[in-house]
């Protein structure tokens, strides 16, 4: 026992012995710092804070990882040629407008500042602009439909007339953002736009001078049923379903039922829809109340109902109603309801299939954000979307028609009306 405390006491006092001992507990020291380290990490990641731009962890899903987005501006940031002169909003607005574009749809779309303001002014009746409704269908940037006296259908356009270009720019994977955005402009200044139409050999160039554009809600008259009897038909034509389509329509409805109506035209024809609550109100006067007018699908499964609750002033009138290519959306919403509760014919071209629901949010910095929430299902069930509404008598409106100003669509429309009367 004392030989072997004798041997511990010499090895100890071996230099290189105690160098080696020492290297050996620094790197069991090192190592468990590295390991403490590393879990500390795991567990409090580091949050990188870029200059000029907020670090904001609000409604962030947690099996996201960013990272690769910050790495990616961090590169950009400091190898961009031009790096002196990129704005931080712009580079945050267009990774937005990415992840919007990302879903290939062209209902849900990102809109800063500036653009969600000329939205508003659209919605609530005047912009500047030649007064058309575009989308896009297969693909293709198509005219819904041209608004009532406006420079658009002055120029000739009609709904489903492909876009080809705008001005010089080939209207190829451009979005209907996009495409507004180079339409619209100072009133008085021209856009040229290439449209290419069923039927034709091949395109025309449409010189169109921009103008401020006061978009009508709706036109009332009393028509006859013929040459000889007197003016007792109601003919409503509805233009859209802006905010304030149920008071004038109201208005409207007011003048007709004082002229004691023998039966109701409703005109939706290159109506490209609106606000649902309008359609649901105005597809009150025609229904008795509580009878379904729309169903909204959601993503989940779920379903919620919107029933007429006007006071079905008109549910006992005979009526017809006018559709063609430009009735979409709101107005497809309100001829399917018409139809399925009531049986109600429908004239004129099938309709143009908008059939999903957009909520508009508003973000923090004014922009705002319009995405497709929900579908529209018709009382019977029927898909709108990309299906559109078939007619129960196809009349076609020719260019020839047109110019010499007749609408058989119309015609058709009165002769029906009085076979049921």
């Amino acid at each position: 026992m004392l030989k072997m405390k004798k041997f511990i006491k010499t090895v100890i006092k071996n230099k290189w012995f105690r160098a080696i001992i020492m290297l050996a507990i620094v790197a069991v020291i090192a190592a468990e710092a590295f390991y403490l380290g590393y879990n500390k990490g795991v567990e409090n990641p580091q949050t990188v804070i870029f200059r000029g731009v907020a670090n904001i962890e609000e409604g962030k899903p947690e099996a996201v990882d960013f990272n690769i987005f910050w790495q990616a501006w961090k590169i950009l940031k400091e190898k961009y040629v031009d790096t002196g002169k990129v704005d931080n909003q712009k580079l945050v607005y267009g990774a937005i407008s990415g992840l919007f574009d990302s879903l290939e749809d062209p209902n849900t779309v990102f809109m800063p500042p500036s653009d969600a303001k000329k939205f508003n002014e659209e919605i609530s009746g005047e912009f500047s602009g030649v007064g058309m409704e575009i989308g896009r269908r297969n693909d293709q940037l198509v005219v819904i439909s041209p608004l009532k006296d406006t420079p658009a259908e002055r120029a000739g356009l009609k709904a489903l007339d492909k876009i080809l270009k705008i001005d010089d720019k080939v209207s190829i994977d451009m979005s209907v953002d996009e495409a507004v955005k180079l339409i619209r402009g100072p009133r008085g200044t021209t856009v040229v736009l290439t449209i290419q139409r069923n039927g034709w050999n091949e395109p025309k160039e449409f010189p169109i001078v921009r103008d401020i554009i006061q978009i009508p809600t709706i036109d009332f008259e009393m028509l006859a049923l013929s040459e000889t009897e007197g003016k007792d038909i109601a003919y409503f034509h509805l233009y859209n379903f802006y905010e304030n389509a149920p008071f004038l329509f109201y208005q409207s409805a007011v003048k007709a039922a004082m002229q004691n109506p023998k039966g109701i035209i409703l005109d939706l024809r290159n109506n490209p829809g609106g606000y649902l609550e309008a359609s649901v109100n105005l597809a009150g006067w025609f229904l008795k109340p509580g009878e379904l007018v729309v169903t909204e699908e959601f993503g989940s499964g779920e379903k919620e109902e919107f029933k007429a609750n006007n006071s079905g002033f008109f549910k006992d009138m005979p009526m017809v109603i006018l559709i063609n290519e430009g009735s979409a959306s709101a107005s497809e919403i309100l001829a399917g309801a018409l139809r399925d509760n009531r049986g109600i014919k429908l004239i004129g071209k099938k309709s143009y299939g908008k059939g999903t629901v957009q909520e508009l949010e508003k973000l923090n910095d004014g922009s705002s954000v319009k995405i497709t929430v929900a579908h529209w299902l018709m009382p019977n069930g029927g898909l709108i979307e990309k299906n559109g509404i078939i007619p129960d008598y196809e009349v076609n409106l020719t260019e020839e028609d047109i110019k010499a100003d007749r609408d058989p669509q119309l015609e058709k429309a009165i002769e029906i009306l009085k076979s049921q009367l």
